[in-house]
């Protein structure tokens, strides 16, 4: 191999690649200015609606925006309540179905976003509606080649009651898969989630990998000081959302259980959330984490000799 087929190859990574979130409404403008810090995916997100979004459009300022680089738009997703129809997520559904129905014009395979749930009810309760809504999204996505994905945010609910989300428990998952048994329903996951409610992140990854589409980078550090203390439910903080390399996961335990299944997916970096590397240091931390998960999956890619 010459020296500049080396200099090609070097860099280049099969498999998982390493991306960040990025507003669907901002993309085209966002896109352009990140990318050079050497992103290799984004995840386009809505929150509740995409609006009056032209979607076929957007799909082609994105293509535009990303240009010649060796980028792909890992999913597109959005986030609120399908099952209720009720004030701000009246157009979560249809949402979901739009996004379903303009995957392939964004090169994606992957539509994401919290189940939904019934308000103020426990999952069981909301095990029926789940089944008939995303029974009928995950038959819609399977005839445009579309796989659904589930967020494991409870976004402050439980298993007795919530607002927005049922995929956050293991227990749900099953009930979940088993109520709707296709298989292109799987989860967005990432270890915050679950580190959040006291889960061992890494054995459930282990165990739940094939269901797994989509992986977010986020992290969490739990003050376990905290806990033994005060517990979960006391006055002082006890666990803090971090962007990765920042928190208590070891992300080459969660790649190497990824890459054990053959996952082929991203892990695309949900920053805003980490409480040191936020406003004028958001980037800077989005950038350590992408180069710290890059670290995490091996470093540059290095050819064999021949």
């Amino acid at each position: 191999m010459s020296g500049q087929q080396v200099g090609a190859a070097m860099g280049k990574h099969t498999g998982i690649r390493i991306g960040t979130l990025v507003g669907g409404g901002d993309a085209a403008r966002v896109i352009p200015q990140i990318a050079p810090y050497g992103f290799e995916s984004f995840n386009l997100t809505y929150w509740q609606t995409t609006g009056g979004a032209d979607l076929a459009e957007t799909a082609k300022r994105v293509k535009e925006a990303i240009g010649d680089r060796d980028i792909v738009i890992s999913a597109v997703s959005v986030f609120g309540n399908p099952l209720t129809g009720h004030g701000d997520n009246a157009d979560t559904l249809a949402s979901w179905e739009r996004l379903i129905d303009h995957a392939h014009l964004f090169g994606a395979s992957i539509v994401s976003g919290f189940t939904g749930r019934l308000v103020g009810e426990p999952i069981d309760a909301s095990m029926p509606k789940f089944a008939e809504v995303f029974g009928e999204l995950a038959r819609r996505a399977a005839d445009r080649g579309v796989r659904l994905a589930f967020e494991n945010c409870d976004m402050g609910g439980d298993w007795r009651s919530g607002d927005w989300n049922i995929a956050h428990n293991p227990t749900a998952w099953e009930m979940m898969f088993d109520s709707v048994p296709l298989d292109n329903i799987g989860l967005e996951w990432e270890p915050t989630h679950q580190m959040v409610s006291l889960i061992d992140p890494i054995p459930q990854l282990r165990k739940w990998v094939d269901r797994v589409f989509h992986v977010h980078g986020k992290d969490a550090t739990i003050a376990w000081d905290v806990v033994r203390e005060h517990g979960i439910h006391g006055p002082k903080p006890f666990v803090w959302h971090r962007t990765p390399g920042f928190g208590d996961t070891n992300w080459s335990d969660v790649i190497t259980i990824l890459r054990q299944s053959g996952y082929q997916g991203t892990i695309d970096i949900e920053g805003w959330h980490d409480p040191v590397y936020k406003d004028e240091l958001e980037m800077t931390g989005q950038v350590h984490a992408l180069n710290y998960l890059k670290r995490s999956r091996g470093g540059d890619f290095v050819p064999n000799p021949v």
